[in-house]
């Protein structure tokens, strides 16, 4: 190898060492006002952080996932999928299911299918779809769609994101039980330094306990019987 072309390896390799140094994490404490218990490994906190600069958003590989229905629930519960991605929802149980999603995410009805049979979905951009079955009302499910690498979970009181360049991002927050007050006022313009180890805390407010009940897929109540 040339004296050249070594100084040009050598320089690609500081440039690289140097983005990797430069990648830092943020933590966010998460203060709950309510029933607390409700954050459970089915019902987590999760972070994520949007480059403001959209130009600096890191390009994520779609991919495809499974929510299982099974034992009339959806398994698992909770899924955060890159932006693009497909999600699968077989049928495991000896009977029928149709799923549908109603919210922002993306609106679906997969029509209804029998056991050992699937129907999947693919997410093509970023939001929130509540995912419910049109004849068991006591299903649901939940699919976070990001366009950001940049997210973590937790069902504990520390949420932590790695290996983020520094830089300002728009902080948004999301829990299943958490009011729409709170989950708005939570999100915020961050930045995010190398140096950075003091955690910045998020205030969620739960809303009060209680069943809580959806409409079909037409908008209507669900009939008394269940099969």
């Amino acid at each position: 190898m040339g004296r050249a072309a070594r100084y040009v390896l050598l320089f690609s390799l500081v440039l690289t060492l140097r983005g990797v140094a430069q990648r830092a994490e943020a933590t966010f404490r998460v203060h709950v006002l309510g029933p607390d218990s409700l954050l459970t490994g089915d019902t987590p906190v999760v972070a994520w952080l949007s480059p403001l600069n959209t130009a600096a958003m890191p390009a994520r590989a779609a991919r495809t996932f499974k929510m299982d229905q099974q034992n009339k629930q959806f398994r698992p519960h909770l899924l955060v999928v890159p932006v693009g991605s497909t999600v699968e929802f077989p049928n495991l149980d000896p009977f029928f299911h149709n799923v549908f999603s109603l919210f922002n995410g993306r609106r679906f009805d997969l029509g209804l299918y029998e056991t050992g049979q699937s129907q999947a979905v693919k997410l093509p951009r970023e939001g929130i779809s509540y995912i419910f079955c049109n004849i068991h009302p006591e299903m649901g499910g939940v699919i976070l769609s990001l366009a950001t690498p940049y997210y973590a979970s937790s069902s504990s009181r520390d949420i932590v994101i790695r290996g983020i360049p520094p830089g300002s991002y728009r902080l948004s927050v999301w829990n299943e039980h958490a009011t729409a007050e709170s989950l708005s006022a939570a999100a915020r313009v961050v930045t995010v330094a190398a140096d950075l180890t003091d955690p910045s805390t998020v205030t969620l407010a739960m809303a009060p306990r209680g069943a809580q009940t959806h409409p079909n897929k037409y908008g209507e109540q669900y009939p008394l019987w269940k099969p």
